[in-house]
């Protein structure tokens, strides 16, 4: 069993075929065949089978994956510490949701970037539910969201700091300027909502009782902070979003708190898998995200209510 074949099997699970596996690897069709029939002599069991729909792991290769894809990722930091000289280097992917990839962790790349020349950063926006399984499964290295503190079953965690959230309307907005919003408002009013799936929704829905609601509000899920605010701007419903994303629409009144207090406590944080440790480019990730998001946060603090 070696890193190749191991690829080779990675690869035909994700893409669902041999042929478009090889195009991926830039082989032949024959010798991606032969790298996975090697691994299944090995191991002594079928890892993979060919369905009407396409190839698909077996019960066998489904428990060999997220270890197939940690030994193929340690092979390669290993041949890439042997001229590191103890820096960190290397690929490190990265799941964050879009309020924080956009507004928390882009002077995180920057202190990077000036920093550690041989790092890489490969940083996707999946659903936050999403990031969390996909670090679990190894598909990820760490992952950032916006969710209550709690324990990750299986995955070390780090709070970067307490994520302020706020209910936001356009000028014309039925609830906004009102002192009296009820539960009742908030669960009629249509929604804008960025970070799909982000667990501060969750949060919320339990709050004001959505969560096991026959009729639900008109919801639009859009993929962008600064969609949704616009819509918003526009008239098309209100949004909770992270306080940090709408300081400025807030100051120059282009966007404006619904009078609800949010009776949750949301924090970003940031969670990798147990025994990433020897992984310098992640510890440096992690290290600086904790350090640069709290003077940050330090430098946002709320004033008055209304976000410097």
């Amino acid at each position: 069993m070696d890193a190749p074949q191991l690829d080779a099997f990675i690869t035909v699970v994700e893409v669902g075929s041999f042929t478009r596996a090889a195009a991926r690897l830039h082989l032949s069709q024959p010798t991606v065949t032969t790298r996975i029939k090697s691994l299944e002599l090995a191991l002594g069991t079928m890892l993979v089978e060919r369905l009407p729909g396409g190839v698909r792991p077996t019960a066998a290769g489904a428990d060999l994956l997220p270890y197939a894809r940690e030994i193929v990722r340690l092979t390669g930091r290993a041949r890439q510490a042997v001229g590191s000289g103890g820096q960190p280097h290397g690929r490190i992917e990265v799941g964050a949701i879009e309020s924080l990839a956009t507004y928390r962790l882009l002077p995180v790349v920057e202190y990077l970037y000036w920093r550690y020349p041989k790092m890489q950063l490969s940083m996707h926006t999946p659903a936050a539910d999403n990031s969390v399984t996909d670090v679990r499964d190894g598909r990820l290295d760490c992952a950032f969201f916006i969710d209550s503190q709690r324990e990750w079953e299986g995955l070390r965690a780090a709070v970067l700091c307490p994520e302020p959230l706020v209910l936001v309307g356009g000028p014309d907005h039925l609830l906004v300027g009102r002192s009296d919003v009820t539960r009742e408002d908030l669960r009629t009013a249509s929604l804008i909502r960025a970070d799909s799936d982000a667990g501060y929704h969750r949060l919320y829905e339990q709050a004001v009782g959505l969560h096991d609601a026959a009729e639900r509000p008109r919801t639009f899920e859009l993929g962008s902070v600064d969609a949704v605010k616009r819509s918003v701007s526009l008239g098309l419903g209100m949004a909770l979003l992270p306080a940090v994303t709408v300081r400025r629409e807030l100051a120059e009144r282009r966007l404006f708190p619904i009078d609800w207090t949010v009776p949750f406590e949301a924090y970003s944080q940031v969670v990798w898998r147990p025994g990433s440790g020897s992984n310098t480019g992640l510890e440096a990730l992690v290290d600086a995200a904790i350090r640069v998001v709290r003077e940050q946060d330090d430098e946002t603090a709320p004033v008055g209510g209304v976000p410097r």
